[in-house]
C-alpha cells in the first residue's frame, strides 16, 4: 500500500466564528477524495467549534501544544486538554513560531516528543530561509531540525513531516515542482539512513508553502510529495480543489 495522500489546512490567527463555520459547511458539503486524509487547525479559540461541526472523517488540530502536562503556564495548552476535547492533531516547529517567538530545535523536539507520547499525531514543520537555500544549506538545515526530533523520538508513525521554504510561505513564490521533490527526496533519504527503512517508506513528507488549487496538481504528481500544508488557501473554496489534488 502506498502512503495515504494528507492535506493539513492551517488557518493560522484567521478567522471569526461566522467564517470558520461558513469554511467547515463548505467541507461538509463538498465532495472530498475519500482516499485523502484532511486535518484542519483553526485558532485554539475554534477548536471544540470546529470538532463540533465537522464530521468525523475530517480530523482537527492544534497550531502549538507544550511539553508539559499541567500546570502554571499562562497561555499554554496541554496535550491532555487537546485529547480531552476531541483534538487529535498538532502542528509543530512552524516557521513562524521559530522565527517570530524563537522556538529552537530543542523545544521543539520536546514538544513533539510530549504530542507524541500523549498519542497525538504531529505535523512537524522543517524548512529554511532564503539565504540559507542561497547558501546551499537547504539540506542540512532541514536536517539539523529533523534530527533534534529523532534525537528524542523514536516512533514516527504518528509523525507527518511538512516541508516549508520559508521563503515561499504567503509570499506567493513557489518551490519549482523539481526544487520541491529535490528537498523531498533528500529527507526521504535522511530518514532512512537516520530513523529506519520503514520510518522512511511510510513517513508523509508534505509541501508548504503559497499552494493553491492553480499548483497542486503538478506538485501532487511527485513520487515523494505525499500532501500539502495549506495557509492561506486553506481559509477559500478553493481548499476542496487541493484536498482532490490527486483525484484523477
Amino acid at each position: 500500500m502506498g502512503r495515504q495522500f494528507f492535506v493539513g489546512g492551517n488557518f493560522k490567527m484567521n478567522g471569526t466564528i461566522k467564517s470558520i463555520k461558513d469554511i467547515v459547511e463548505n467541507l461538509n458539503k463538498a465532495d472530498l477524495d475519500p482516499n485523502t486524509e484532511v486535518v484542519i487547525a483553526p485558532p485554539a479559540l475554534y477548536l471544540l467549534l470546529v470538532r463540533e461541526h465537522l464530521p468525523k472523517g475530517i480530523e482537527v488540530a492544534a497550531q502549538n501544544v507544550f511539553d508539559r502536562p499541567n500546570g502554571a503556564f499562562t497561555g499554554e495548552i496541554s496535550v491532555e486538554q487537546l485529547k480531552d476535547s476531541g483534538i487529535t492533531w498538532t502542528i509543530l516547529g512552524h516557521s513562524e513560531r521559530r522565527v517570530i517567538l524563537q522556538e529552537d530545535d530543542q523545544f521543539v523536539a520536546s514538544k513533539t516528543k510530549a504530542a507524541i507520547d500523549g498519542g497525538l499525531g504531529v505535523i512537524l514543520c522543517c524548512g529554511e530561509s532564503l539565504e540559507q537555500r542561497e547558501a546551499g544549506k537547504t539540506i542540512e538545515v532541514v536536517t539539523r531540525q529533523l534530527k533534534a526530533v529523532a534525537d528524542k523520538v523514536k516512533d514516527w508513525s504518528k509523525i507527518v513531516i511538512a516541508y516549508e521554504p520559508i521563503w515561499a510561505i504567503g509570499t506567493g513564490k513557489v518551490a519549482t515542482t523539481e526544487q520541491a521533490q529535490e528537498v523531498h527526496a533528500a529527507i526521504r533519504a535522511w530518514l532512512k539512513a537516520e530513523v529506519s527503512s520503514e520510518a522512511a517508506e511510510k513517513t508523509r513528507i508534505l509541501y508548504g508553502g503559497s499552494v493553491t488549487e492553480k499548483n497542486c496538481g503538478d506538485l501532487a504528481k511527485q513520487p515523494d510529495i505525499d500532501g500539502f500544508l495549506v495557509g492561506g488557501a486553506s481559509l477559500k473554496p478553493a481548499f476542496v480543489d487541493i484536498i482532490n489534488a490527486r483525484r484523477t
